[in-house]
């Protein structure tokens, strides 16, 4: 093995090489000439590949090769970036520089570190490793209608959102496919009693990547959202699935804060200029028949909430969407909500106007509008004193109209916290509207096929 020197000390990082043989997906990447990262995907049951599916699966491959590169590049983060795979086009070096400069935003923020014009995916040649071929799919008509199956793979994160779409399709009975990646005893709970049948895709990422961090390496906060769709669209081709419905919320989109005149978002990943540019590329270089999307796209995380208080009944006792509970290291809370983090604070409010307080309460096991020891992490929500939280949370404005519209309810207007902001906070906030109904409104932009029109009228009606 090579000797492990600091990656921040290197030249390059390389895209060494992919593969993929019986069910397993091999993604080697290396600093310099330091030892190889191997991360390795596991596709349970994985059939015999389609000879026709073949060069879609290679180009679908290829683009998780390189997207997943993002977990070990943020380690040393070197000025030059070597693809050793095959050559990128001009629309593949855009999504890669996109993805890595804005998804690696927060990381760069918090670790002090400029990206800009640091990051630049080599375009139209790049160093070709032995029987290398350029990337497959540019713009010479080699990507085909593929007739894939019309399925749907739902990613199911154990929270709301994606239940939400669950329920919707469920509706109009589409075929779908509760699908997850990694080890989650909560999420594959969640999945089972969606009663669709499932698919529970394994990630192992490198053992290198972790002596690496023991050293010290530049960490934080990565776009596992992207790394997820570049998973999904190999198992779309490998399984026979036509459409990969996402459960990203038009909220997603909301800047977390800007640093330095620049937006630095959290959850770039599950936001529009992602969805947009992704799902453009799948159809032109990988099936031109595979449709990436968010059903939930048109709607507030409001809205969304309100569809899940009223369809999602069957979920309340094991759904969760505290982000404690999907912590690859670290302590996990002894039940399904800590009750203390921003997820847990959001998921709450955004609740408690369409769910009866005694099922809320239920839920949770306290009330934490009426914990005053709170009070900081529900302000960072309404951007009050602090910026909106490092999480999957909905913007600022729709978590006030929360509060506003649980200060005009008896059974929630003394309870501490609301008793606040209705004497305290919603006052300075001058002639800005708090009125919710706004929020439920659905949006024209969206990406989702004409054919799933009737989910989102569906989620709409919910």
């Amino acid at each position: 093995m090579s000797t492990l020197v600091d990656p921040r000390q290197a030249q390059a990082f390389h895209f060494v090489r992919c593969g993929y043989a019986e069910g397993v997906a091999e993604l080697v990447y290396a600093f310099d000439d330091g030892p190889e990262l191997v991360e390795r995907i596991r596709f349970p049951n994985a059939p015999a590949l389609p000879e026709p599916r073949k060069p879609a699966f290679d180009g679908a491959l290829r683009l998780l090769h390189l997207i997943a590169g993002v977990s070990y590049y943020k380690a040393g983060v070197p000025g030059r970036i070597e693809v050793e795979t095959g050559a990128l086009d001009a629309a593949g070096a855009d999504l890669l520089d996109a993805l890595y400069l804005h998804g690696l935003a927060e990381f760069a923020y918090r670790n002090k570190l400029d990206l800009r014009g640091r990051i630049a995916f080599p375009r139209g040649s790049s160093v070709l490793g032995s029987g290398s071929r350029p990337f497959p799919g540019r713009d010479d008509g080699e990507v085909r209608v593929l007739g894939l199956p019309h399925r749907t793979l739902i990613p199911i994160g154990g929270g709301k959102d994606s239940l939400v779409v669950v329920e919707a399709l469920k509706r109009i009975d589409a075929e779908a496919t509760a699908v997850w990646v990694g080890a989650s005893s909560l999420i594959a709970a969640v999945a089972e009693r969606t009663g669709l049948s499932t698919l529970n895709i394994g990630r192992e990422l490198s053992p290198v990547l972790f002596d690496y961090n023991r050293m010290g390496v530049w960490n934080g906060h990565i776009p596992v959202t992207a790394v997820n769709a570049a998973i999904l669209a190999c198992a779309a081709i490998l399984y026979g699935f036509d459409a990969i419905a996402f459960a990203n919320e038009r909220s997603a989109s909301a800047a977390t804060l800007e640093y330095e005149g620049h937006p630095v978002n959290h959850q770039w990943s599950k936001g529009w200029a992602f969805e947009r540019m992704f799902a453009a590329y799948l159809r032109t270089h990988v099936a031109a028949d595979l449709d990436f999307f968010s059903l939930l796209r048109p709607f507030s995380e409001l809205a969304v909430t309100r569809a899940f208080a009223r369809t999602g009944a069957a979920y309340f006792d094991v759904f969760s969407s505290c982000n404690r509970n999907f912590r690859i290291l670290g302590p996990k809370p002894s039940d399904r909500w800590c009750g203390h983090c921003p997820k847990c604070h959001f998921v709450f409010l955004a609740l408690a106007p369409f769910l009866p307080k005694p099922r809320l309460l239920q839920i949770f096991g306290s009330n934490l509008l009426d914990d005053e020891s709170q009070a900081p992490g529900f302000d960072a929500l309404i951007e009050y004193h602090d910026h909106k939280p490092f999480e999957c949370v909905g913007e600022a404005a729709e978590a006030r109209a929360a509060f506003a519209a649980l200060a005009a309810r008896p059974e929630w207007r003394e309870d501490a916290l609301v008793a606040r902001f209705r004497e305290e906070i919603a006052p300075r906030l001058g002639p800005t509207s708090l009125a919710i109904e706004p929020w439920l409104a659905p949006s024209e932009e969206h990406g989702v096929p004409m054919r799933f029109a009737g989910v989102v009228d569906a989620i709409r009606g919910a």
